[in-house]
């Protein structure tokens, strides 16, 4: 269908197109810790240590704290619509601090309140065994009081000490449910206000130490075995603290603590809260630090594990903030098994706290390891070479094999065939990013055994599917057990990524295994054809017969076509995978269906993420993430779709308030699931190693929104997988003029490097490295 020509898009306009997600939670903790602080969008704090198998034994430890800002008659309001639901009343985000410092903000009778939030671990340091005391620093404080406008003399917080019992959801506008729980009505119950108390209020009594706050020491609520849930610092100016106990009559009972100051701009008084109750020694030490320098502490940390000699800085901030925040997050989504020591990735910081280890191959790969964090990913990489073949695979077909990569067993959470690909490519891709010949010979003989299993498995007969292809097996969290192109496609590109490095080194399998890929691809396309001449055929808006493409060989249900992931991991994904190009004419027919097919129809936009899918200004409608349709107008060339999908990616699946990434629109935040996605095709824009072998393409995407007039980008230091290159762009106050520098860095130089001069309206004159260089639609060739 012939679109309208439109201005390019750009960060504004796909913040038209796109609300910003609503109802989220954000991590504050620290790296490779077992525990993580939750904050939601209402500035309630969450300290749940329980997230998951592997820390079940603290279940009854956590506490779920609100903050609700100062009310005549407050505790009768409760139900105040921005405590039950996210109605915008407040804002959050970010200090500029090194250490990730979040704000909640509430604007009340002519004050605004705010609250700072952090994680410190004593001493700043690395955990040791991934279960040391982790506090969380919280001040509270009047950030501005209106002039002229008479307000109370006096204001505060509330305090809410509950027991944690929201829970969460994937779809739109149900990403909390506050007044949800994850209890199930138990024997001995006997009356409302029993039944009250069992769900929400904080399951061991609770008192204050002293009956009010002295300035001169910490005031301190106590568990009845002396432990300290919460300490109020020494220092604060005019504070009064007021214990409210338990009253079982409330909706939601809980104790309160009242928190008051002056009305006066700065006004502010220091928290402490642990994530476990601790003993008073330990809280009194941290006490002793101090706010001061526990954050000194945490922002010297937490520069030392983000630097990179890698950067991007274009004229569009919000896409900066996004690779600030997301590159922060993946390092919080981390964790120390305190028996094994060995560390591992998450994939949630509430939900999730486990691993989806294929999107999670993409966090690693197209982001941190694109953005220069080749120290963060090999950390997570020894665990998959040091459990290879020890989980049987998922489907039927198969049995124990020593080569098969997959999620490492305490972390499981549904074990997909595609993870052997995407944790072989990640492995491959590392060492193509960052040149680490002693992590490679560390790791050949893994990849070499990982190669071996889809050998063997491809061999094998009788399975009840197309013959040398991957035997069906589960694909995705709906767990049929199919013959998937999600499997096939993830495996085969871990393959193919393996090849390379195999023929780089001179291995005396390279040739077996590039044979194998062949013969994979082969094997596969022919199956693939076969099977579409057994499906139906749709007509498009031209009166066009079209293809519809399946989303398994064998195996699926009819179901399987009307899912969401019939998007998100399935045909649409032979292109980045690399079973087909875009101008396929079956891919063709398959982008068509999303971006106008019948079912279009019957969408609901930005509703439901479970609805029949489609294309929505090209990302997904159920899980961004997956919006693989981006590689089809990468790989063509199609400049507008392709900003349409990174835009809409950037501004509609990453908040906007605080740059944590959502499963789905609306839907499950507290992840890194989109923005690698976002981030890898910004630097695909820019400088990009993939699209032709052996071949740098430069400023081939480059969005003008980056080029205008007086703008200056600068990709420093990218990795490619010849080695980081350098450019810096910088165009003209009136737009005529474009400076161009780059700078490479090659371990090995590609067969060609070409320069594609970007179509910015009225531009003159282009500069490379001090030289004129030609206009026009050709690129140019610099080496």
């Amino acid at each position: 269908m012939k679109r309208s020509k439109l201005p390019e898009p750009d960060y504004q306009a796909a913040c038209g197109w796109w609300a910003d997600l609503p109802n989220i939670w954000t991590p504050v903790g620290w790296r490779e810790h077992m525990f993580r602080f939750n904050v939601l969008y209402n500035g309630t704090l969450l300290a749940q240590p329980n997230m998951n198998r592997r820390t079940s034994s603290y279940d009854g430890q956590g506490l779920q704290l609100g903050f609700a800002p100062h009310w005549t008659n407050w505790f009768t309001e409760w139900p105040h619509s921005y405590l039950r639901h996210d109605d915008g009343q407040v804002l959050q985000g970010w200090t500029e601090d090194q250490a990730p410092v979040l704000w909640t903000e509430w604007a009340r009778d002519g004050v605004v309140l705010r609250q700072y939030v952090f994680a410190h671990v004593p001493g700043g340091q690395e955990t040791q065994t991934g279960t040391e005391p982790l506090f969380a620093w919280v001040r509270l404080t009047v950030h501005a009081v209106c002039p002229a406008l008479p307000v109370e003399e006096r204001h505060g917080f509330n305090l809410v000490f509950h027991r944690p019992h929201i829970s969460a959801g994937m779809s739109t506008r149900d990403n909390i449910q506050v007044w949800a729980h994850q209890y199930r009505k138990e024997d001995g119950i006997q009356t409302e206000p029993d039944r009250r108390r069992r769900l929400f209020t904080y399951p061991r009594e609770l008192k204050p130490e002293m009956a009010g706050y002295d300035p001169k020491q910490a005031y301190r609520i106590l568990e009845p075995d002396g432990k300290v849930r919460l300490a109020v610092a020494a220092g604060g100016r005019d504070v009064t603290a007021e214990w409210k106990d338990v009253d079982t009559e409330l909706s939601r009972p809980a104790n309160r603590l009242y928190l008051q100051f002056p009305a006066r701009k700065g006004a502010s008084i220091d928290l402490l809260v642990p994530m476990l109750p601790v003993d008073r020694e330990t809280m009194d030490r941290e006490l002793a630090v101090g706010r001061d320098k526990a954050l000194a502490e945490s922002a010297a940390f937490w520069k030392r594990i983000n630097a990179t000699s890698s950067r991007i800085e274009v004229p569009e901030p919000a896409v900066g903030e996004v690779i600030r925040h997301s590159t922060r997050f993946s390092q919080i989504l981390s964790e120390r098994n305190p028996e094994t020591k060995k560390v591992c990735k998450l994939s949630g910081a509430w939900v999730y706290a486990d691993l989806w280890t294929t999107p999670g191959a993409m966090d690693l790969v197209m982001m941190m390891d694109v953005l220069g964090h080749h120290d963060t990913v090999v950390r997570y990489l020894d665990i998959f070479r040091e459990e290879q073949g020890t989980v049987v695979p998922p489907g039927a077909a198969y049995e124990m094999h020593p080569g098969y990569l997959s999620t490492p067993a305490l972390y499981k959470s549904i074990d997909w065939l595609s993870d052997n690909g995407a944790v072989l490519w990640t492995i491959c891709m590392h060492y193509l990013l960052s040149g680490d010949r002693e992590y490679l010979a560390r790791f050949t003989d893994c990849i070499v055994k990982s190669c071996d299993w889809i050998k063997a498995m491809r061999a094998k007969t009788g399975h009840g599917g197309y013959e040398g292809v991957l035997p069906p097996a589960v694909a995705t969290d709906a767990q049929t057990k199919i013959q998937a192109v999600w499997s096939i496609g993830w495996n085969y590109k871990g393959l193919c990524a393996a090849v390379r490095i195999l023929k780089e080194i001179g291995h005396p399998r390279a040739a077996e295994f590039e044979a194998e890929a062949a013969d994979y691809q082969s094997a596969y396309v022919k199956a693939l054809r076969d099977k579409c001449r057994k499906m139906p055929v749709w007509t498009d808006a031209r009166g066009q017969k079209r293809r519809f493409v399946p989303t398994a060989l064998a195996g699926d249900e009819k179901a399987e076509s009307r899912h969401a992931f019939y998007l998100d991991t399935g045909p649409l994904f032979h292109v980045f995978a690399g079973l087909l190009p875009a101008e396929d004419p079956l891919m063709k027919d398959t982008i068509a269906w999303f971006r106008e097919g019948p079912q279009r129809a019957f969408y609901r936009r930005d509703s439901n993420c479970w609805q029949v899918p489609v294309l929505d200004h090209e990302m997904s409608s159920c899980e961004p993430c997956y919006s693989w349709n981006v590689f089809f107008s990468w790989q063509t060339g199609d400049r507008d779709r392709f900003m349409e999908g990174m835009y809409s990616l950037f501004a509609g699946s990453v908040s906007r308030k605080t740059g944590i990434s959502c499963e789905t629109r609306g839907g499950i935040t507290g992840t890194v699931f989109s923005a690698p996605l976002a981030i890898y095709l910004a630097r695909l824009a820019v400088v990009d190693d993939q699209i032709r072998p052996d071949e740098l393409h430069l400023l081939r995407l480059m969005p003008l929104a980056w080029l205008k007039p007086g703008a200056e980008s600068r990709f420093d230091a990218m990795p490619t997988e010849y080695g980081p290159v350098s450019l810096h762009t910088r165009c003209s106050r009136k737009g005529k003029k474009l400076w161009i520098t780059w700078e490479p860095a090659f371990r090995t130089s590609p067969a060609r490097v070409w320069l594609h001069i970007p179509p910015v309206p009225g531009l003159e004159q282009v500069i490379v490295n001090g030289v004129p260089a030609r206009i026009g639609k050709k690129p140019l060739r610099l080496g």
